[in-house]
């Protein structure tokens, strides 16, 4: 019987391409934690730093399905598949997280002879925007998400964004409103009087600061354009309120009671982005696909709560249109590994 150590080869052979030991599939081969800083824009030629272009912090993670006859892949490979990749590509005026990913992915497929490439890129940028009452430019940092898979049978992208924010606990917020509605009583207030007062004076609530996701697939050849920023704002939107990182007071007023009057779960939020993406995207009933995750980071408890829903968008509309449960919900894994076209030919694979 041969050890792991063994392999059938011939002396000098390229030690990856050897048949191992034990001949069994491995489902991902790869790294994780490759960081590039990627420019774009009309000066980014060459992808080197210039006054008008904008630079992206990227951290990218490739994998190859292992073929039970191969040893190893080629680690160094694929470094120099992404560096060969940004080189290459047309970036355009902003970055396309999912196009560069799906670049990575059928290089990586073609030079490490796999069965299927997976790649992810999380890239982070900085944006100024407006305070939302001073106007002051503030930068804010975001985060854009492409993931590609491909195979002998197509391509298949998500493409995502990543967004911080504010929520207010509506339960806290009815437990506050309870106690002050008894205290106004005891002091003489009418009901009338308790409601105009509610409704000019936000309730307290404790509040929680809100990482949102949306991940969308769109179907081989569909005519749809899934713009990034446009994904930011329903994530941002989702939450009680925006946050920013430099505020004058009449900021930090506006920012808290925006979001007391908007108190929503984390639930809430994820259930708002999914709403925002089939009124902003109904061309994607067919074969799209949606992801929205919500994390609120607590601060009355040591623990943070999630929230998330997958599904093909088709599934998502007959809920929203019928209001019955859809009996499954279509995974991200189940959609990226749907097949992208017919099965290959067996006497040309």
């Amino acid at each position: 019987m041969s050890t792991p150590s063994e392999v059938l080869s011939t002396p000098g052979s390229d030690v990856q391409a050897r048949r191992p030991a034990t001949e069994v599939t491995l489902t991902r081969v790869g790294v994780r934690g490759l960081e590039k800083v990627i420019w774009v824009g009309p000066g980014a030629a060459g992808n080197g730093p210039d006054a008008a272009s904008d630079h992206y912090f990227a951290e990218l993670e490739c994998f190859v399905d292992l073929d039970p006859s191969q040893a190893g892949v080629h680690m160094s490979r694929f470094e120099e598949i992404v560096n060969e990749a940004i080189d290459s590509a047309v970036l355009g005026e902003t970055l396309r997280a999912e196009a560069l990913a799906a670049d990575v992915a059928r290089a990586v497929l073609e030079r490490q002879d796999g069965m299927r490439a997976e790649v992810t890129i999380a890239a982070r940028y900085p944006e100024t925007v407006p305070a939302p009452v001073s106007g002051l430019p503030t930068q804010e940092i975001y985060t854009l998400l492409g993931t590609a898979v491909a195979s002998r049978r197509g391509t298949r992208t998500l493409t995502g964004v990543e967004a911080q924010g504010m929520t207010a606990c509506p339960c806290a917020q009815d437990l506050v409103a309870g106690r002050a509605r008894e205290r106004l009583v005891e002091q003489g207030f009418s009901d009338e009087e308790i409601a105009r007062v509610f409704e000019s004076v936000p309730v307290a609530t404790h509040n929680q600061r809100g990482i949102g996701s949306l991940r969308i697939g769109c179907p081989e050849g569909a005519a749809v354009d899934v713009d990034a920023r446009d994904l930011l704002h329903i994530v941002e939107e989702s939450m009680s309120s925006e946050i920013y990182e430099l505020m004058k007071r009449s900021d930090e007023v506006a920012v808290v009671e925006k979001a007391h009057r908007r108190p929503r779960f984390v639930e809430d939020c994820v259930r708002e982005m999914v709403r925002s993406v089939a009124e902003r995207y109904p061309e994607l009933r067919d074969g799209g696909f949606i992801l929205a995750r919500q994390e609120n980071l607590e601060t009355i408890h040591r623990h943070s709560v999630v929230a998330e829903r997958s599904g093909l968008m088709s599934e998502v509309l007959t809920e929203l249109s019928s209001g019955e449960r859809s009996a499954h919900h279509t995974t991200e894994r189940e959609w990226l590994e749907a097949p992208c076209g017919p099965e290959p030919d067996s006497a040309s694979a």
